[in-house]
């Protein structure tokens, strides 16, 4: 059975900080794309920052420069640090993953509330 388990959401005033983490069981991990998505309320669910197998990493142009995606493959965990948080931040975030070749497989975390607000 597949489970990626987002934890690390909250609130935070704008300008501050957050670490999420996915923990990733039921996949061979190392051989998965890991990445994390967002949806805000009345929006379309958006593709944040992934990270391949190979560690080759990719970010929406908002996030560059103050999001950083990294995976620790001896803990099957998949981390989103989050810094000068904005309140355009706040959404639900999505942990994913999916297979880097065929056949595609994907899998979703249930998500976590992030809270930018003052």
């Amino acid at each position: 059975q597949v489970q990626l388990v987002e934890s690390g959401g909250g609130w935070v005033q704008p300008g501050g900080s957050l670490r999420l983490s996915c923990a990733a069981s039921g996949i061979t991990f190392a051989r998965y794309t890991m990445g994390w998505y967002r949806q805000a309320p009345g929006k379309q669910r958006e593709l944040v920052a992934t990270i391949s197998s190979a560690s080759g990493r990719n970010y929406v142009n908002a996030v560059k420069g103050r999001f950083t995606i990294s995976r620790d493959f001896a803990k099957n965990t998949v981390y989103l640090q989050m810094n000068s948080l904005k309140p355009e931040d706040m959404a639900v975030y999505y942990c994913n993953s999916h297979t880097e070749g065929l056949p595609y497989v994907a899998y979703w975390g249930q998500g976590t509330q992030v809270t930018v607000s003052s």
